[in-house]
């Protein structure tokens, strides 16, 4: 069953003057008031692609705002206001250490705008780990318009030098050795944590020390040790990370140790897996098929950080429910100038594939010391989000930084500032030919072109997030208010650009539960009455009716 209104009680002359403008510029884009109905029927769909570009742009009042800088009388450029009430679309990954762990310090992080609360097991043990995620779902117990998600990183087949008792001074030209006897550390020779190290270098390689920092030739190799040349020196610390240039590690993707980790997400019920150095999609579908034995509800998201990744790219995607551009070792791993395209390429095919996409490293790296970014590091951002990314993420700088607040404020309002400039391109349907018998596709198509049309917020009930995640992929300006019941599926939501998911229990009566949900974006001045709201059911779970139903309303928020 499908179902299109437009509910009018009760408008106030000023509100009702306003929307009988914006909708007679609807009808006039076909011609009369009923071409605009029948333009959002299935049997109109080849004259609804001809429109919608027209319908996009020439009511866009979001777009009109944005696109022109305004000049003030001596001809200089001063930036639009932000609204004070604008809700960001893109989401904030805060990776939890020493600097932001504490019951005070996660509050704060949540209010300040994080999103996602990231757990790195390459740092900490499960005891640390699990105080977090206690203290997570503390503060997700006390809203129900608010929530943090948990995302577990597995350490993944990190290469790593051993412990040495202060920093080695490493010099241009200087002969250095790297041996897989442990506990070696001189100030010519450093052990390495992984036996296959020798077998996976040959001379010529370039081998790469936490994360370009340092950089060696491979000169030759015997049994036990890899002779290099320094070509770019620096202090060598205990444990950095080692890539050799275009090659992976021979490790398996998921080690022992994370084996290990995942079933301690699995007991704690953590929302994602970041899994770290995915080679293959074999390696997502034996996760997968573990959390299914499980019963475990978490999604994988894939971290493309190697150079076997990238051969592999469409079949891993495919697999996963999300993908994280790791840009640190995937820069050592491949040119550095390599990276810039591969992160528009794999933010682009997630969008295809309605999948969650993060960009991260190095977002703000320099906030770690210091309280505000290089300029370089607002257009990185800023980038992200034009390019259409689901989350940004920051690592070092909320997990040990000195200014974890400031460094998720400055990339809040960075973020938020690009969304209210940007020109948000809607999906054309064209792209998806192959969904012409999906409703839910055409659905949620129609409800963001209709929510752009007249500048609404958008409102839907949805018991999977399907409906809500389809929506997100089409951008409409405004935000997507999800309510869900299931709170396994507000958590998850959250990582989606501009899905703000609510908990909130279904009556059977549709009408009821339309109105107790307006009631709590009212009380919770989300939206405002007098205001109107475009109201999406989600069609693939019933919620009223005993078949499957999608049904559009819009409606004016009544006192």
């Amino acid at each position: 069953m499908a179902a299109i209104s437009l509910r009018n009680p009760g408008i106030s002359p000023a509100r009702k003057s306003d929307v009988d403008r914006r909708l007679s510029s609807v009808r006039n884009l076909n011609g009369s008031s009923q071409s605009f109905y029948e333009s959002i029927s299935l049997h109109q769909q080849q004259r609804a692609r001809k429109s919608v570009s027209s319908l996009a742009v020439k009511s866009m009042k979001i777009v009109e705002q944005s696109q022109e800088l305004a000049l003030s009388p001596n001809g200089s450029i001063f930036p639009p206001q932000i609204s004070l009430d604008a809700q960001r679309k893109t989401k904030i990954v805060c990776t939890i250490g020493p600097s932001s762990s504490s019951r005070d310090m996660i509050w704060k992080l949540a209010e300040t705008g994080m999103n996602v609360a990231r757990l790195n097991m390459s740092h900490g043990d499960h005891a640390s780990h699990q105080k977090t995620i206690d203290l997570v779902k503390e503060y997700n117990a006390q809203f129900k318009e608010k929530v943090i998600a948990i995302m577990l990183d597995t350490k993944g087949p990190e290469v790593r030098s051993g412990d040495v008792p202060k920093p080695i001074l490493l010099h241009e030209g200087q002969e250095f050795n790297f041996t897989i006897k442990r506990g070696v550390s001189t100030n010519d020779t450093v052990s390495v944590n992984y036996d296959g190290f020798i077998d996976d270098v040959e001379p010529g390689d370039i081998l790469l020390v936490d994360g370009g920092m340092m950089s060696l030739a491979v000169k030759s190799k015997t049994e036990n040790i890899v002779k290099c040349e320094v070509i770019d020196g620096g202090e060598l610390k205990s444990r950095r990370h080692l890539n050799v240039r275009g090659k992976s590690a021979t490790l398996p993707s998921i080690t022992d140790k994370d084996w290990e980790d995942i079933k301690f997400g699995v007991d704690n019920q953590v929302d994602f897996y970041a899994v770290s150095f995915v080679k293959d999609a074999e390696v997502v579908h034996e996760l997968k098929d573990y959390l299914k034995r499980c019963n475990a509800d978490i999604h994988v998201i894939v971290k493309i950080e190697s150079a076997d990744s990238i051969v592999n790219l469409p079949s891993i995607l495919s697999a996963s429910d999300g993908a994280m551009v790791a840009r640190g070792d995937l820069g050592a791993e491949l040119p550095i100038e390599e990276v810039p395209l591969l992160q528009e390429d794999i933010i682009r095919r997630c969008q295809n594939l309605q999948k969650p996409v993060i960009v991260a490293t190095n977002m703000l790296e320099s906030m770690i010391d210091h309280p505000t970014p290089t300029r370089a590091e607002v257009s990185d951002i800023a980038i992200a989000v034009r390019q259409g990314a689901d989350a940004i993420m920051l690592s070092g700088e909320t997990a040990h930084g000195k200014f974890p607040l400031k460094a998720v404020k400055v990339m809040h309002t960075v973020a938020l500032r690009t969304e209210s400039s940007s020109k948000i391109n809607t999906v054309p349907l064209a792209r998806h030919s192959a969904y012409k018998s999906h409703m839910g596709q055409i659905f949620a198509f129609h409800a963001s072109t209709i929510a752009n049309t007249l500048s609404t917020p958008i409102i839907v009930f949805t018991r999977t997030g399907s409906m809500a995640v389809i929506l997100s992929h089409f951008r409409p300006f405004s935000t997507i208010f999800a309510f869900t019941n299931e709170k396994r599926v507000k958590q998850r939501l959250i990582l989606y650009h501009g899905v703000m998911p609510i908990h909130m229990e279904f009556s059977d009566d549709a009408e009821e539960t339309f109105a107790r949900a307006l009631n709590i974006l009212v009380d919770k001045n989300l939206v405002k009455e007098g205001q109107y709201v475009t109201l999406v059911q989600s069609g693939a779970q019933p919620i009223w009716r005993q078949e499957s139903t999608h049904h559009i309303q819009v409606r004016m928020v009544q006192g």
